[in-house]
């Protein structure tokens, strides 16, 4: 399960800036294509902050669809999951975003 790696990441990175603040929330926006599980995350969220100042924190997480670009007919496209095909059926397809994982806001006190 990679997303307790990536979660735990974020939660570091989220501690580290809290600088000994207590976090209340988290906000992380996923490309769609990222392969991350929202609930396998939202799980490691509450297993990953347990002891530390983001314990009890609430995980938003904005999941954003994948876009893409068509080499053969130029049609820019929503991608929802790994498979690049544009729907004129070409594979020669550009990936324009849907890859990310940002970290948007906390909220602490």
């Amino acid at each position: 399960m990679h997303e307790m790696a990536i979660t735990q990441s974020v939660v570091d990175a989220v501690c580290e800036h809290a600088a000994g603040r207590r976090v209340h929330s988290v906000k992380v926006q996923v490309g769609e294509l990222c392969a991350v599980v929202p609930d396998s995350m939202q799980f490691c969220f509450e297993l990953a902050t347990q002891g530390t100042v983001a314990d009890g924190a609430v995980l938003d997480l904005d999941v954003q669809p994948g876009q893409a670009r068509c080499r053969t007919c130029g049609q820019e496209f929503a991608l929802h999951d790994p498979i690049l095909l544009c729907p004129c059926g070409s594979a020669d397809v550009e990936v324009l975003s849907g890859r990310d994982l940002r970290i948007l806001s906390m909220e602490v006190s």
